[in-house]
């Protein structure tokens, strides 16, 4: 009996916490405009000019460093629109990223992408629940082995360096990795800063064991 009592409240409250942890409780929420810094602005300026978007997601943590908004911003340009990826490939390492650090907003917006890029729905299902897909265009299964040995050995096999050279080139290994790299820079920031999903969105990554 008291052992019950006392356990309900704790569970109530992980319970909450886990619950907010899943949709954001956000530790660096948007800065008013009247309160940034005239290089806050200017990188601000120029994210509006040169992506024609307001701040959301991601943007907001890297306001508080304004020079790692404009580097970042400009390495995205490249990686996410002029890779020697096509977009089907460089979402499908994206969504792989999402997944690899349950980043719930990261995955919100890039699944639908993802899907008009060409990527199956069932893939797109593997990949949210955790499991290798059973159907993989050869491109994708590539990238896949590479992914996976680069988290798991932290180096890659001959035998996958050899299948992604074939499928992407030299170039596209190169883009591919920075796509990794760079959507895991945004994954671990925006989970750091609990960054929320937008208003009214579910989580579409569940916990992996």
């Amino acid at each position: 009996m008291t052992t019950t009592f006392r356990l309900g409240p704790v569970l109530l409250t992980l319970s909450i916490v886990l619950s907010r942890g899943a949709h954001g409780q956000d530790r660096m929420p948007p800065i008013l405009a009247e309160a940034m810094s005239p290089d806050q602005i200017e990188a601000v300026d120029e994210l509006r000019r040169v992506r024609g978007i307001e701040l959301r997601g991601p943007w907001h943590p890297l306001l508080r460093s304004p020079e790692v908004l404009r580097r970042g911003r400009a390495l995205g340009d490249y990686l996410r629109f002029d890779s020697a990826l096509p977009p089907e490939l460089s979402e499908f390492l994206i969504l792989l990223t999402a997944r690899e650090w349950t980043q719930q907003y990261e995955w919100h917006a890039h699944r639908d992408i993802a899907l008009e890029a060409g990527i199956a729905p069932a893939t797109v299902g593997a990949i949210a629940e955790g499991r290798r897909p059973e159907t993989m265009t050869s491109g994708q299964t590539a990238l896949y082995e590479l992914f996976n040995e680069l988290h798991q050995d932290r180096s890659v096999s001959e035998a996958t360096y050899a299948a992604a050279l074939a499928a992407v080139g030299e170039k596209g290994i190169v883009d591919a990795v920075s796509i990794i790299g760079y959507y895991t820079l945004l994954a671990m920031l925006m989970n750091t800063a609990l960054t929320p999903l937008p208003d009214g969105a579910e989580p579409g990554l569940a916990p992996l064991p």
